[in-house]
């Protein structure tokens, strides 16, 4: 599987093409759904699937303020990407430049003369080039001109009836409702992170825990509480009580600090190394306790509901 940056570079012999073209923060089950019908028809016509993405919203360059915060980081997702059996990932640098070419030059010159395409899957909302004014009517009426066909696949539908998007899977986060999200996305939310040393607190109360370094951290934060989840480190996975938010029991905890209690494991020296955490269920909201007894006693408490929660998972 090969990732590029740059069109120009498109290795010659992957090709001919069929593309599919999008955002996929995130991956939900609606992008998946997109980069099945992919496969589909790179193995009906012979063709090479590849996904081409971008390396941020466009909101981030025209308008950073309101721009939504990123499920997933490039890196987390050109690794969801790869997972999905492609022969190529296409990630292309949202600039003022790219976003200027007119959608007769993005086909011609990107998508046919470099990337080879020969087939196009796409969602029925897709937009691409200048002010969007490319869509599925316009890669139709120039299909025959460039030589290539468009398969048009419509929205995935959850069980509630709403189309699955990213913005669905960011409320459901907003709202620490991980287990929504799971639904949405088709795998338990994570976000990565290197441990680093902290304070001791946990340790100090019997609960040593694993501290993600904030400005190393990847994938967007559910909101404030304990969850129970998983703290994965290479190959293994551990079962863990993971808290989110400033512990307003204690004084100086930085805002959305991320710290994982590995359950029933001892003597793991992660200190430096970079993990994955990933959430199941939300146990509590963060809270402030009068006492450390109160809170030793209720840390315990999250402790035995991850445990139950995560047996058997």
């Amino acid at each position: 599987m090969t990732v590029v940056t740059s069109p120009a570079e498109f290795p010659a012999d992957i090709g001919p093409t069929v593309i599919t073209i999008g955002k996929f923060d995130g991956l939900h089950f609606g992008h998946r759904r997109l980069i099945s019908e992919l496969r589909l028809e790179a193995t009906k016509r012979d063709l090479a699937p590849v996904v081409v993405t971008f390396d941020r919203h466009p909101m981030q360059l025209f308008a950073p303020e309101k721009a939504p915060t990123a499920l997933v980081s490039i890196e987390q997702k050109t690794e969801l990407i790869a997972k999905q059996n492609v022969a190529a990932i296409v990630v292309l640098e949202f600039t003022r430049e790219l976003s200027n070419i007119p959608a007769y030059e993005f086909v011609r010159d990107l998508l046919v003369g470099q990337l080879g395409m020969k087939a196009i899957v796409i969602g029925r909302d897709f937009h691409f080039g200048h002010k969007g004014l490319g869509d599925v009517d316009f890669l139709i009426d120039h299909a025959h001109e460039f030589g290539y066909e468009v398969v048009v696949v419509d929205d995935e539908i959850g069980e509630n009836g709403r189309r699955a998007s990213s913005t669905w899977v960011r409320e459901c986060l907003e709202g620490g409702d991980v287990e929504s999200a799971t639904e949405v996305l088709g795998r338990y939310h994570d976000i990565r992170g290197t441990v680093v040393h902290g304070a001791k607190r946990g340790r100090e109360l019997g609960f040593p825990t694993a501290n993600l370094e904030p400005e190393t951290l990847e994938g967007f934060i559910p909101a404030d509480g304990v969850y129970a989840g998983w703290l994965h480190l290479g190959e293994e996975s551990y079962p863990a009580a993971i808290s989110i938010g400033n512990n307003p029991t204690f004084d100086g905890v930085p805002q959305k600090q991320v710290e994982a209690h590995i359950i029933d494991v001892s003597g793991i020296d992660i200190y430096g190394e970079r993990v994955h955490v990933s959430f199941v269920h939300r146990l509590r909201g963060m809270e402030k306790f009068d006492s450390l007894e109160a809170l030793i006693e209720r840390m315990q408490q999250d402790v035995d509901e991850t445990r139950v929660l995560l047996r058997g998972d």
